[in-house]
């Protein structure tokens, strides 16, 4: 019995090991979120701005906020990748117009890690 436990407490943290964790700190991705504000708002009132309200994003349906116009290669991504998920948004985030070809959004991206795990989990607080 102990070799079974042993094993699996083994496995466990071997698997914890080698998924990156996507746990990031939300005060810290507030302060990284100004990058954003020019474009995108969230929170209470949120409005599209020159990109849309990003209440919900997380989890939420690629290129589905109302009354907001995407370019055809964010809505071709939608197609092919309908969930954003954490994943997804790491990805996008570090390098927008490299993952979303043809989109409309001009910001180059966060190059650091920490920086897209701490906006990740700035945008959670806002469903």
């Amino acid at each position: 019995m102990k070799q079974h436990f042993s094993a699996l407490a083994l496995a466990l943290s071997i698997a914890c090991v080698a998924q990156p964790s996507l746990a990031g700190d939300v005060a810290k991705g507030e302060k990284v979120f100004k990058k954003c504000v020019a474009c995108h708002m969230v929170g209470e009132g949120a409005k599209n701005r020159v990109g849309p309200q990003l209440n919900g994003i997380v989890g939420g349906k690629v290129a589905s906020v109302g009354d907001f116009t995407y370019s055809k290669g964010m809505t071709e991504y939608g197609a092919s990748n309908p969930v954003w998920t954490e994943e997804a948004l790491t990805a996008y985030l570090e390098n927008p117009r490299g993952i979303v070809k043809g989109t409309r959004m001009s910001f180059a991206g966060l190059r650091k890690a920490s920086d897209r795990d701490d906006v990740i989990a700035y945008l959670k607080t806002f469903k």
